[in-house]
């Protein structure tokens, strides 16, 4: 079975070492253009093992954030975090526990490292599913100095196995929610992250690769290094479009599937699955984005598991492709063409059921319809076609 994850953002901080700036704390401060926060955001939003996300905020920042966030802010679980952190992660704890199903792993994440990648996501989740918690660390190479009294030199630290904390920092969720009830009890506060609780805790952790480009952003000067670091990258804007056409005839029946909508009529339309030619054309069309053939090569008609299936599957399974190859939808337009049945008495309901497939917002999300004046195999109610239009934006965390 597998293991459903869950990631905590933790944005609650006030960065007083970044000094005062009219975004915000560091975690609004913009770098290449968009807010920390959202870049952090968008490796979790579109990593395909990732479910829900909750970012732990200051009670303050609710219109800071949605306003960096934009339309993701709706589609994330925004909760009021404490004054320190260790308040802050468990309170994003507890709101997962209050979900109809609390997740079977958490990743805790800072919110200011917006560099983190899919791989290293990867390596903590399998490891926190094999031992129970992990995280992400590099070999501390620097010669390390512990200070005595006046900045003397009191001891050279020897570095063989040290390694410096990253995030994001994954756990089993009852494990973790679990070691920060029981650090609050025992009113200890001190701790540094999220593995250091568990090791208290007794949990057993384990280290992945980090990365090098996973920093933590803390100073004005990191912020602006990050900003150098993108706009070096911001040339190439990687926004692709990709087109989609399906069509399928009428034959005698009750009703036809358009757009994932049911609508009762005296045809329905033949085909394999349950043959909506607004979905397949946009799956066509959203895997055109990013070369991943056609809804044949995925779904094939010659394998018998997809016969009667609901094309909402092949429109997932093209999101899911997108998104692990980078992309992130902008927007989706379906042309139907038909002589009957009347598409406007569904159009909304077909927006909403293809906003709720991309897990894009309504205004992205477009349904038109038009007859073929009478012409052709459509004119003659012989079958019903479809042209669809996708925009995908790739690169983003760059």
């Amino acid at each position: 079975m597998t293991e459903s994850v869950a990631a905590i953002l933790v944005a609650a901080g006030r960065g007083e070492r970044a000094g005062q700036s009219a975004e915000g704390p560091k975690q609004y401060r913009r770098i290449g253009g968009r807010a920390v926060l959202a870049r952090s955001l968008a490796a979790f939003r579109r990593h395909p093992r990732i479910g829900p996300v909750v970012i732990v905020i200051h009670a303050d920042d609710r219109a800071l954030c949605e306003a960096a966030l934009g339309d993701d802010a709706a589609r994330v679980h925004l909760v009021t975090g404490g004054a320190e952190r260790q308040i802050s992660v468990r309170c994003g704890l507890e709101f997962l526990a209050g979900l109809p199903a609390a997740p079977d792993l958490v990743l805790i994440h800072d919110a200011v490292r917006p560099f983190v990648d899919a791989a290293t996501i990867d390596r903590v989740i399998d490891a926190a599913i094999a031992h129970g918690g992990a995280i992400p660390a590099l070999p501390v190479s620097d010669t390390l100095k512990r200070a005595g009294e006046d900045g003397r030199i009191a001891e050279t630290v020897p570095r063989k196995a040290l390694f410096g904390a990253q995030t994001p920092q994954g756990f089993r969720f009852d494990g973790i929610r679990q070691a920060h009830a029981a650090a609050a009890r025992s009113g200890r506060s001190d701790f540094t992250d999220d593995a250091s609780i568990a090791e208290w805790a007794e949990m057993e952790v384990r280290l992945v690769a980090g990365t090098a480009e996973n920093v933590k952003l803390t100073t004005r000067e990191d912020i602006a290094a990050a900003d150098d670091r993108l706009k070096e990258r911001l040339p190439m804007i990687d926004v692709r479009t990709g087109n989609g056409y399906d069509v399928h005839r009428l034959v005698p029946g009750d009703h036809v599937t358009l757009c994932g909508v049911r609508i009762a009529h005296d045809q329905r339309l033949d085909g394999h699955s349950d043959a909506d030619v607004g979905l397949h054309a946009l799956t066509d069309a959203l895997l055109a984005t990013c070369g991943a053939g056609d809804i044949g090569d995925h779904f094939p008609p010659s394998d018998p598991q997809w016969k009667g299936a609901a094309s909402h599957i092949f429109v997932e399974k093209a999101v899911e492709i997108v998104a692990a190859k980078g992309g992130r939808i902008m927007n989706a337009d379906i042309s139907l063409i038909c002589e009957a049945p009347k598409i406007a008495p569904h159009r909304e309901a077909m927006r909403e059921a293809i906003a709720k497939m991309t897990g894009l917002s309504l205004d992205r999300v477009s349904v038109k319809a038009t007859t073929n004046e009478t012409i052709g195999f459509v004119g003659r109610r012989e079958g019903i076609a479809a042209i669809a239009t996708a925009s995908v934006a790739y690169g983003e965390t760059q």
